[in-house]
């Protein structure tokens, strides 16, 4: 870890529209505490072509996301198309309500707009693994198959840096603590339980990142349908899919599994965890390159619904990303 160069206190402030709608007093007061400690330039984007402007006409300025999970997953996939992820430090003033910043808090951010203003003035630099997928795409907390619960009911969500239940601290949340779970196009086989739908599953939005409208609207619907929701809706039994570690076949298609998830280890590796649906116990294993192909199927990485997808490889990569935390 390493705390920020004082002569690089010269921060780009990207303030997420919803952020500025939903609760413009707690994007005030972090926009006064990071104006009276840094030379600070103010983004007001109304959409992601802004935000991408901006961060390529940044110069030597530090980015600052003030918004949600989903704000700053954005600007951290802007940066990785840039090929500039490694290279600079990100700092995060989380706004919003819990679940949809379940991410920060599980990487370690404060939630209260001052303390967490003032960790990206005093705070520490730390380099933590993220996880790749081919396309680009990035993970930073964990990705989850949601092909059901496991035997004993229980869900396998990944733990993210802070060792929070799931990749963003949330069993069952969304996009931005979103939509509710609802695994697709699987192919159930001797011994599955029945696929039901999910009440108010609506599977991915067709809606962008930065609507007010969607993103509240289905933030209101997690809390409706989250984890202790969850637990009264039936969801599919099993899956089919095809799992490799390296190269090395895990579980194929004749076994089903319940539950997948792969989160970014220690060293540049990820962990994989697999329940199967004839096993008491799961299947972990840590790889640097993790491949799940198959009928196709749908996943959540860092709480966003991704797919349908019929193979994905995600490469993990040490130090991938800089994160500005609190001292200590």
């Amino acid at each position: 870890m390493s705390a920020p160069d004082p002569s690089e206190q010269a921060l780009l402030v990207v303030i997420d529209p919803v952020a500025r709608r939903m609760d413009g007093e707690s994007v005030r007061i972090a926009r006064d505490v990071l104006r009276g400690g840094a030379a600070t330039k103010i983004c007001l984007p109304d959409g992601p072509e802004e935000v991408e402007r901006a961060l390529a006409r940044r110069g030597r300025r530090r980015p600052v996301v003030i918004g949600d999970d989903s704000a700053l997953l954005h600007v951290v996939n802007v940066l990785q198309r840039r090929r500039e992820l490694a290279d600079i430090p990100v700092s995060l003033v989380p706004v919003g309500p819990l679940p949809a910043v379940s991410l920060a808090r599980t990487l370690g951010v404060p939630l209260g707009p001052v303390a967490a203003a003032r960790a990206v003035l005093d705070g520490t630099e730390r380099r933590l693994d993220v996880l790749v997928d081919e396309a680009g795409g990035v993970v930073l907390g964990g990705l989850w198959i949601p092909g059901g619960y496991g035997p004993g009911g229980e869900t396998d969500a990944p733990t993210g840096p802070a060792g929070t239940t799931g990749p963003n601290g949330s069993a069952e949340a969304g996009e931005g603590g979103a939509t509710a779970v609802e695994p697709v196009d699987a192919a159930p086989g001797p011994g599955c339980a029945t696929a039901e739908s999910v009440v108010g599953g609506g599977g991915e939005s067709h809606q962008p990142w930065w609507s007010p409208a969607a993103r509240t609207a289905r933030s209101a619907l997690t809390l409706l349908t989250g984890p202790a929701a969850a637990g009264r809706v039936p969801l599919p039994g099993c899956t089919r899919l095809r799992i490799e570690a390296d190269g090395v076949l895990v579980t194929d298609l004749d076994q089903p599994v319940t539950r997948v998830s792969v989160a970014a280890a220690d060293g540049g590796l990820a962990e994989l965890t697999v329940h199967t649906h004839d096993a008491d116990h799961p299947r972990r294993q840590r790889a640097r390159r993790v491949t799940i192909s198959g009928p196709a199927f749908r996943y959540r990485a860092d709480n966003a619904l991704t797919g349908p997808v019929r193979r994905r490889t995600w490469t993990a990569h040490a130090e991938g990303w800089r994160l500005v935390l609190p001292q200590g």
